[in-house]
């Protein structure tokens, strides 16, 4: 009988990446897309209540300078994924902060003048 000390196993390491692909999906699945948006709010919920709090404001507060109701700043810093950009974009200029949209292309394939 093979004590553990006389096996030897390999361990590989692995990614974050790779742990990704191999549990949630590849990149371009409809998990993984869908994994990946789910984040992006989430930190997206996050920061909006980071910021809320360092500018020492109470969900109410800040409801009425951006001009809807305290739940849906709550329903927001939670993640929930029915936001439009306008909103974002008044939220965080109620919170007197900046806020970037990057966009990638996801085709390399592109060239001027194709719509």
């Amino acid at each position: 009988m093979e004590t553990t000390s006389k096996r030897k196993r390999t361990l590989r390491k692995m990614s974050f990446d790779e742990m990704k692909d191999k549990y949630i999906g590849e990149k371009g699945t409809t998990e993984r897309d869908s994994y990946e948006l789910e984040l992006k709010v989430e930190v997206l919920g996050e920061m909006i209540k980071k910021v809320r709090k360092d500018r020492h404001l109470t969900q109410e507060e800040l409801g009425k300078l951006v001009g809807v109701n305290k739940s849906q700043i709550s329903k927001l810093e939670r993640n929930t994924k029915n936001v439009t950009i306008a909103t974002i974009l008044k939220i965080f200029n109620a919170l007197k902060a900046n806020i970037k949209f990057s966009v990638e292309r996801l085709d390399d394939k592109f060239e001027k003048g194709m719509a």
